[in-house]
């Protein structure tokens, strides 16, 4: 019965995952046709003929129906042809390959970070209500929440990199060369080929961006953890434990904790998804060679094609998170599949 309905639950949200994936590509698409000027005149300017744009855009199935054009873009999404970018000679699948390691590095350190922060915060938060250590906790958590990521990452550098000297000022790594391996993954990489030098180089850079960038979204999950900890604290069965004679400590945390948790693996998951793209102001305040920093180098040079690839991507992994959130819901709390 159990397998069964979990398989109904799987095919359910794959059918519905069609639907919003599609409306998602479709908005993608639509907001970078409507935009001013022309792909390829909008990049190279003036600095070609009238001739050669001609045949840039003939080549680019610019000059082809929209619905041709439309029926191009989400046969190249699926089959992960997400077009060539002009200013740049690798195909948007080569930049995403190169660059997106490091976003996903970056991303992954910041998410470690505000779980870390904001469920141990929120928790003893919700445990201390209405103390000191509880107003700390909710300021901290507004104030973090409230704050720009930019101006949080250049405090960060300007305190911990150049006056104290801690960190870099920016970069993924210096003095040395990357780390031997397939995966693009330098932590990774450092490890499998067991070099310490580039481990540790690649771990000290991380840490000051995914710090900043783990600290300004840990605000989320104080808030949101200590109001569950506080509903939870509330509940029938937490006041029969008491009843029981069960030790506060048990209580607290074998029965509250543990049941306060169980909301808070959507809102990881969809922090992760936000933290993917909030890591592009990081990226460029750090100079980290991201994906989020390619496409503002494409926004930059107004490579509309490079900008739509990136963006697909993205809205293709948001679709793909969503879904795996979903599934690990149903496998914590079986009540969903039904």
């Amino acid at each position: 019965m159990g397998s069964s309905s979990m398989r109904r639950y799987l095919i359910t949200r794959v059918a519905m995952t069609v639907p919003m994936l599609l409306i998602l590509l479709t908005v993608v698409f639509l907001l970078l046709r409507v935009a001013p000027g022309d792909p390829i005149a909008a990049t190279v300017g003036d600095r070609i003929s009238s001739e050669e744009l001609d045949a840039r855009r003939e080549a680019a199935g610019l000059n082809d129906p929209m619905i041709v054009q439309y029926g191009r873009y989400l046969l190249g999404a699926v089959t992960g042809d997400f077009g060539n970018p002009v200013t740049d000679r690798r195909s948007t699948v080569q930049v995403i390959a190169d660059t997106f390691p490091a976003t996903f590095e970056l991303t992954a350190v910041a998410m470690l970070v505000a779980v870390g922060f904001g469920v141990t915060i929120g928790a003893v938060a919700g445990r201390l209500r209405d103390t000191p250590f509880d107003v700390g906790g909710r300021l901290f958590g507004i104030v973090s929440y409230a704050a720009p990521v930019f101006w949080v990452a250049l405090i960060a550098q300007l305190f911990l990199s150049v006056r104290f000297g801690w960190f870099p000022t920016g970069g993924r790594a210096t003095g040395f060369d990357a780390p031997t391996g397939v995966t693009g993954f330098y932590v990774l990489d450092s490890l499998l080929t067991r070099d310490l030098s580039a481990l540790w180089t690649s771990i000290h850079h991380l840490m000051l961006p995914g710090l900043t960038l783990g600290l300004v979204f840990g605000g989320i999950f104080v808030r949101f953890v200590r109001v569950n900890m506080l509903q939870t604290l509330r509940s029938d069965y937490v006041e029969a434990a008491h009843a029981r004679g069960v030790s506060e400590r048990l209580v607290v945390y074998r029965h509250a904790f543990k049941n306060a948790l169980v909301p808070v693996v959507t809102v990881v998951g969809l922090q992760f998804a936000l933290l993917l793209g909030g890591s592009i102001l990081t990226e460029r305040v750090f100079s980290w060679p991201g994906l989020g920093n390619a496409l503002l180098s494409f926004l930059g040079a107004r490579d509309y094609v490079g900008v739509q690839g990136i963006i697909t991507f993205y809205a293709i992994v948001v679709v793909v998170i969503s879904l795996l959130i979903d599934v690990a819901n149903a496998l914590i709390d079986p009540r969903i599949r039904h």
